[in-house]
């Protein structure tokens, strides 16, 4: 049985739909995932399963109001397929950082909603505390206007458990970093995974 068949379809908005909804608001959202290395690269890699959008946790209050005719369930545990509703004026906490979106009960869901951790202007990493960067770097803006992930960063959340398209992205974004992004996300890697074979190959780009 699919994920789809237990918790409903998804039909994921592109990053533009996100945008106008988010267009108001007085707090950093990043989109995230694959969507962030597309922009990145500015072209379409592959079809995608969901859209996500990261937003720091002392911020939650802030999208909550901004998606207050939305439905929205948090993954509580995070990981198990366990859906339940996320109602006005709950701060969610660690490990909660995992929520759904979509318009109406009956929509498909159409954005994933991901919560980071920060300190003052330090962004951190949720799986690894001692993974900083500050938050003016932790983000680009596209041509478009549109806020997304660094890539660096996104790649670091993709490093955990590579599948066959987190290797794409990895290909198609290494040969855009610059040096200062690559030592950055070599070391990070070192910290969680020193033998990551993305680390090697980090280090061989001229």
């Amino acid at each position: 049985m699919s994920a789809d068949d237990v918790l409903g379809r998804w039909v994921p908005d592109c990053p533009e739909d996100i945008a106008v909804v988010l267009a108001k608001a007085g707090f950093p959202w990043w989109i995230a995932g694959g969507y962030a290395i597309e922009l990145a690269v500015g072209r379409e890699l592959r079809p995608h399963g969901d859209l996500d959008v990261l937003v720091l946790r002392r911020d939650q209050a802030l999208v909550r109001d901004l998606l207050a005719d939305w439905d929205l369930f948090v993954a509580d545990p995070p990981g198990l397929g366990r859906l339940r509703p996320w109602p006005s004026g709950e701060a969610l906490q660690l490990p909660l950082h995992d929520i759904w979106c979509r318009r109406t009960p009956e929509a498909p869901w159409s954005v994933q909603l991901m919560l980071d951790e920060a300190e003052g202007t330090e962004w951190i990493s949720r799986r690894a505390p001692q993974i900083r960067l500050p938050i003016e770097r932790v983000g680009r803006t596209s041509a478009t206007g549109i806020p997304y992930l660094a890539p660096e960063v996104q790649l670091f959340y993709k490093a955990k458990a590579t599948r066959e398209k987190d290797e794409s992205d990895f290909d198609a974004v290494l040969p855009l970093l610059d040096m200062s992004q690559r030592e950055w996300l070599a070391e990070a890697l070192r910290a969680i995974a020193p033998d990551h074979s993305w680390r090697q190959r980090l280090q061989q780009v001229s």
